[in-house]
């Protein structure tokens, strides 16, 4: 998720919270009293945003019928989920909990939560919303899609309180256990454009 620190008013209950966003025009995230706005980059990293967003229709797209067959709900982006008293915004959002089917403004149950990381935001990805998606008693498996190159990471449920992580580059195939699915990682990251990643130069290198 690319995230914007732009509007903070700490003091707010989570009922205030869900009642102030209604009448706002962006989105917004909720953490311990503090409301983040969200809001893409739209400077010189645009092409980065663009993969970005890309990533996760991609997958969206090649997960779509397995959820709807399982009777599951699958949304992108616009669709908070309630981690105890916060609320964030992942960028793709699995239930598979029939709690969760009449749901009309969040998810509390989710089975798989996806985020693709930006360089802004990979810290929090990776550190806080790691540990808050994980206290979730529903999920089974937080993914991490690269959005700088061909990768992705799978932080998978385990016995009682152990997670098990595995990631995947070019030339492999990941997998989601919890959904039965597999994939190639060129087909997730097919017709996708990557920002260029720059070599140093040898010049550069330092001597041994």
């Amino acid at each position: 998720m690319v995230a914007l620190p732009e509007t903070q008013l700490p003091g707010m209950t989570p009922e205030e919270f869900l009642e102030w966003e209604q009448t706002q025009e962006l989105r917004y995230e909720y953490v311990d009293g503090q409301v983040i706005s969200m809001q893409g980059e739209l400077d010189a990293n645009a092409e980065k945003t663009i993969a970005h967003n890309d990533l996760a229709l991609s997958l969206y797209r090649l997960l779509y019928d397995r959820v709807k067959s399982r009777g599951g709900r699958i949304n992108v982006a616009d669709v908070k989920v309630k981690v105890r008293r916060r609320f964030r915004y992942p960028d793709l959002v699995v239930t598979c909990d029939e709690r969760d089917k009449t749901a009309i403004k969040q998810f509390q149950y989710p089975k798989v939560i996806v985020e693709v990381l930006s360089p802004g935001t990979e810290s929090v990805d990776r550190g806080k919303k790691l540990q808050e998606y994980q206290s979730l008693e529903t999920l089974q498996e937080y993914v991490l899609i690269n959005s700088q190159e061909m990768a992705v990471e799978i932080y998978r449920r385990g016995e009682g309180r152990t997670w098990l992580y595995e990631s995947y580059g070019d030339g492999e195939e990941f997998a989601l256990a919890s959904l039965e699915f597999d994939c190639a990682i060129a087909h997730l990251y097919e017709g996708i454009t990557l920002p260029e990643i720059e070599e140093p130069d040898e010049a550069d290198e330092p001597e041994l």
